[in-house]
């Protein structure tokens, strides 16, 4: 991992393509609860899920629904279907062969040196279980994900622990990632995605 860590005290974590090659798993989640609807509406969905990884399954379930098919949906719908995706991923990503090794070897080497903590727009209680399953989650202070946003959780781990900025960066792989660096003020490493490597402040 070619990063600059001088003068770096935390390190927020995004989950999905950066600690766990868990894309395509998703990707294949959001086919499999939608199986029933048409297959030009869920390609649709799975292009916007992948250019906007950093945003919840709420978000994107909602974005189907109403910008997609244009038909109303519910809190509650949502919340429905967000579960149904939620016991797909239980399944199929507790699996340690799914960890990205040049990262968790990272994490587990230097853990003792940084405050570490993953910020996902993944599910928060399917994340810490997925963690625990794996055995990775005693080397993060904490876990956060969705429903809260992004971008609230990382502005709420700095502001919590009086953490100065300068000495923050998170490490992610989507535009979602970097904004929510941007919007914190913190700096910013890509990972894994060209486009988004470029986008490195640190």
């Amino acid at each position: 991992m070619n990063i600059n860590l001088e003068n770096i005290k935390v390190i927020l974590w995004d989950f999905d393509g950066v600690i766990m090659a868990s894309n395509e798993v998703r990707d294949s989640g959001f086919e499999r609860v939608l199986a029933d609807y048409p297959k030009d509406h869920v390609d649709k969905l799975l292009a916007f899920h992948r250019k906007n990884g950093g945003l919840s399954r709420y978000v994107k379930f909602r974005h189907f629904f109403e910008e997609i098919r244009g038909e109303p949906v519910t809190e509650t719908e949502v919340k429905q279907w967000a579960q149904k995706f939620s016991e797909i991923m239980l399944i199929t990503l507790k699996d340690e062969s799914l960890l990205i090794s040049e990262t968790v070897d990272f994490i587990r080497n230097n853990y003792e040196s940084y405050d570490m903590y993953v910020v996902s727009g993944s599910d928060q209680k399917e994340l810490r279980e997925i963690c625990t399953s794996v055995g990775i989650n005693k080397y993060f202070n904490d876990i956060l994900g969705s429903p809260t946003p992004k971008k609230e959780n990382v502005r709420h781990i700095i502001l919590k622990n009086g953490y100065s900025k300068e000495h923050c960066v998170l490490i992610g792989d989507s535009i979602n990632d970097y904004e929510a660096a941007e919007d914190a003020g913190i700096y910013f490493y890509g990972y894994g995605n060209k486009d988004i490597m470029n986008l490195s402040s640190i």
